[in-house]
């Protein structure tokens, strides 16, 4: 796997060395934390209610649309 340095500042890397486990170097420690986000990320997509419309509104939408 191909390296790379960053600079950060002191306050961020003691930040990441919170979150660090036993034997965790800061890398294992990010790409950890990077999982954790993106599943954050995915349950808020799935889990807002921007966009939608309560059921009871869809039924009547619905009805009026095609009404029988």
């Amino acid at each position: 796997m191909e390296m790379t340095t960053i600079a950060l500042p002191k306050s961020v890397k003691e930040g990441i060395r919170e979150f660090g486990m036993m034997g965790e170097n800061y890398s294992d420690v990010i790409v950890r934390l990077l999982k954790s986000a993106r599943k954050q990320r995915l349950h808020d997509f799935l889990m807002s209610d921007e966009g939608c419309v309560p059921i009871e509104d869809a039924i009547k939408r619905a009805d009026e649309k095609w009404s029988r």
